[in-house]
């Protein structure tokens, strides 16, 4: 999900430009879904992105019984 934080930048500015200002035609209800499910997605990505970053690798400690 962290890759992809671009690819859902760029769908989200493309879904929002042509279904909010490029007027009235069929399939606008279905652009303008596009854009917020795009929107979620990219909100989600950036959050993964800021909260688990990949410096710190988890470890496997072997605990003694």
């Amino acid at each position: 999900m962290k890759d992809h934080t671009i690819t859902f930048l760029v769908l989200t500015l493309v879904t929002g430009i042509s279904g909010f200002a490029l007027g009235d035609f069929i399939g606008i209800e279905f652009l303008r879904i596009m854009f917020v499910v795009f929107t979620d997605l990219l909100v989600v990505s950036l959050l993964a992105k800021g909260l688990f970053s990949d410096n710190k690798k988890l470890q496997k400690i072997r605990v003694k019984k």
